[in-house]
């Protein structure tokens, strides 16, 4: 016996896309990668002082590290804010966060950089654990290039 219920179903884990950057903090952050090598680090630290929330910040901080060390605690700090970014979108401790949204770059650029920082530091289960969440996030991680 047929109901007029409508039955609707979910395709697959929920996506969860951070808010871009601003106009002007993306400014910011361009100009100060714009400079010569040298001046680079001083002036994304201004970024991200400007606005500690800025992933893209974080990231870049770490890429542009001396040290395994520098590389971890910058790292670890974009990882930490891209949690509280993506819960405050919605994500619930599951689903994807892809690469191809360019605004969700900041946050898996870290845990990248704290996957590479953790392994050469000696822990190794972090980096475990990193490599494999990044692959949660985004299945096709390995098949892109940074």
């Amino acid at each position: 016996m047929p109901t007029d219920h409508a039955v609707s179903f979910t395709s697959g884990s929920p996506e969860t896309v951070l808010e871009p950057l601003s106009p002007g903090l993306t400014q910011a952050l361009e100009a100060a990668l714009a400079l010569p090598a040298g001046e680079r680090r001083a002036a994304v630290s201004a970024v991200a002082a400007q606005d500690p929330r800025c992933l893209q910040a974080w990231a870049t901080l770490a890429e542009l590290a001396d040290t395994d060390i520098d590389r971890y605690a910058f790292a670890r700090v974009g990882y930490h804010r891209g949690l509280d970014a993506l819960r405050a979108a919605g994500w619930r401790g599951s689903g994807y966060v892809r690469w191809r949204h360019e605004s969700n770059r900041g946050f898996l650029r870290s845990l990248h950089a704290l996957e590479q920082a953790a392994e050469a530091i000696g822990e190794l289960d972090e980096a475990q654990r990193c490599a494999l969440f990044l692959r949660q996030l985004d299945p096709e991680w390995g098949v892109r290039a940074l």
